[in-house]
């Protein structure tokens, strides 16, 4: 049963959700920028040695924006390993992500949803979610038990509760992004695991 068929206890998850929300990324954006650098290169060099990066070939990434991870030193250090880098792109329309193949991020981009920079479709073609060896997961908070917490619009939950390939789910984020709990409900969609500049969390493994 999904929390809609109780609005009273729906209404109180969103709320606690976006309390969450608020007061984590209050402590995200206070990141000092030389700190927000420092642990970002501490984050890349745990996923690129992770064996899910080591030995993949097609990599679902994304192009970070605010005080998100950067993932700017990640998507070079992928394309160097001559991953085929694979991009979202929101479709506010149809409320889903498509999946593009990107071949150079500076080039095939544009502005889009929420300022967000995602793959042109007149530039980049539809990528084949079989192929897909690894995939990085933005978000809000996380628990050490792979819970997550997006930023609302449940674009990413829709897409791994879709997800047909075996592709490992994998979240970037700073140490004060993990939580002992988060409000889960039944429509949100847990994750394998989580890279920190600290710990690496696996989804089953405390």
């Amino acid at each position: 049963m999904t929390d809609s068929a109780h609005p009273p206890a729906a209404s109180a998850l969103r709320q606690r959700k976006q309390a969450l929300r608020e007061d984590i990324l209050g402590r995200r954006a206070a990141l000092e920028r030389a700190e927000h650098s420092r642990l970002s290169h501490a984050i890349t060099a745990s996923l690129l040695n992770l064996p899910e990066f080591e030995r993949a070939r097609y990599v679902l990434a994304y192009l970070s924006f605010g005080s998100e991870f950067d993932t700017g030193e990640l998507v070079s250090a992928l394309r160097a390993r001559s991953c085929v880098l694979v991009l979202p792109r929101i479709d506010l329309t149809r409320r889903r992500l498509t999946l593009h193949r990107v071949h150079d991020p500076e080039l095939d981009t544009v502005l889009g949803v929420w300022g967000i920079r995602e793959p042109d479709p007149q530039r980049c073609p539809l990528a084949d979610v079989a192929e897909i060896d690894a995939v990085l997961v933005p978000g809000v908070a996380f628990t050490k038990r792979g819970e997550r917490l997006g930023y609302g619009g449940g674009f990413y939950d829709s897409l791994i509760r879709e997800w047909p390939s075996h592709a490992p789910l994998i979240a970037p984020a700073f140490e004060l992004q993990v939580v002992e709990d988060l409000p889960f409900g039944a429509d949100d969609q847990p994750i394998d695991g989580v890279v920190t500049e600290a710990h690496t969390y696996r989804r089953g493994v405390l």
